[in-house]
């Protein structure tokens, strides 16, 4: 046994001595671990395979500063971890110079399992989505080439992408596959509902919980699909036109007159702490979302068809009860491990 033990150091020191001359560093892999009650993820591992140094290198730059055009507002700023990585507090994201952006920020969580991205679907790949708040003159302000030029000054990150990746170049396309690395394994899978679902550790609900998940199934999971809570197709659901803001959705990004008004179905996972709700943040408790669904939704011209009642106007009847077993519910959604993760943080 001690002579197979010496052998095996014999062949590490080897291995690592000619690494050491060749210049060759190997990344350490990282494993992406499915929930049992998820579905398959969408992202290509394959193109951008997770590694210990891609994910810190991906961490850095997220919480760097130095990504927005006065240095001081990173991605962090609009996605606190506490709170699903979303703005605690602000209806619209806040940006450079005092900015304010057009919609509400949206949680960072289970993005893996998602094809498109932004409240209009902009992004149809994960490593793109962080172009659109970097170069939003009202979010971060600045361009792909600055930012690396800044980052080439930096030793850190000089060591880090030569050890994240085989050409070890600083360039935009490493740097968003790191963003990439760091945002895929954030995954939000262990809040009280999983439990349940899985059957782990005698977890119950309670009386009033399992009324509302029966309320749910029969009222709401007709577009919060699946227990990542989303279909992730875009609707209208009624609200009243934001005249401030005058934003059209998905239309936007098409110009098809069939998505006036759209807007992607947000997962609710963790929803009892990413408030306020709707695209423009107009909501500030769940309370309010349910009292819009069961009597403010108005006729805007393209509210999809799912919400037309009997009575031809649009919503959801909800008695008091409902309301409140429902929003029980909900917060069995909670994933307190997630939000407390210590892989997230930035210290």
């Amino acid at each position: 046994m001690k002579k197979i033990l010496l052998v095996i150091i014999f062949v590490q020191l080897i291995f690592m001595s000619c690494s050491k001359e060749e210049g060759v560093y190997v990344p350490k892999p990282l494993t992406f671990d499915l929930p049992s009650n998820f579905p398959d993820i969408t992202y290509n591992l394959e193109n951008n395979p997770l590694t210990e140094e891609g994910f810190e290198l991906g961490k850095k730059l997220f919480y760097d500063g130095r990504l927005s055009a006065n240095n001081s507002i990173p991605c962090a700023f609009c996605h606190e971890q506490a709170f699903a990585f979303t703005h605690h507090g602000h209806t619209l994201s806040h940006g450079v110079n005092g900015g304010i952006g057009l919609r509400n920020a949206q949680p960072i969580q289970n993005l893996a399992f998602q094809k498109e991205f932004m409240w209009d679907g902009a992004a149809t790949h994960l490593d793109f989505q962080p172009i659109i708040p970097l170069t939003s003159d009202l979010e971060m302000g600045e361009t792909l080439s600055n930012v690396l030029e800044k980052l080439k000054k930096d030793s850190y990150y000089k060591k880090q992408f030569s050890k994240a990746f085989d050409d070890g170049e600083i360039n935009s396309a490493n740097m968003l596959k790191a963003l990439s690395q760091f945002m895929i394994l954030m995954v939000s899978s262990n809040s009280k509902y999983d439990k349940y679902i899985r059957k782990e550790n005698n977890v119950t609900l309670s009386q009033k919980e399992s009324d509302g998940l029966n309320t749910f199934q029969n009222k709401c999971a007709s577009c919060h699909t699946t227990d990542l809570f989303s279909d992730q197709s875009y609707r209208n659901n009624g609200l009243s036109i934001n005249p401030k803001l005058e934003d059209k959705g998905r239309y936007a990004v098409f110009e098809n007159s069939d998505d006036l008004y759209k807007f992607k179905v947000p997962s609710l996972r963790n929803i009892e702490h990413t408030y306020p709700y709707m695209h423009d943040g107009r909501f500030a408790t769940l309370e309010a979302v349910l009292d819009f669904y069961d009597s403010g939704a108005v006729d805007n011209g393209n509210v999809d068809a799912l919400l037309l009642r009997a009575d031809n106007t649009y919503g959801i009847t909800l008695n008091a009860y409902e309301k409140e077993s429902i929003i029980a519910f909900l917060k069995t959604l909670t994933d307190n491990e997630f939000l407390n993760d210590v892989r997230f943080s930035e210290y």
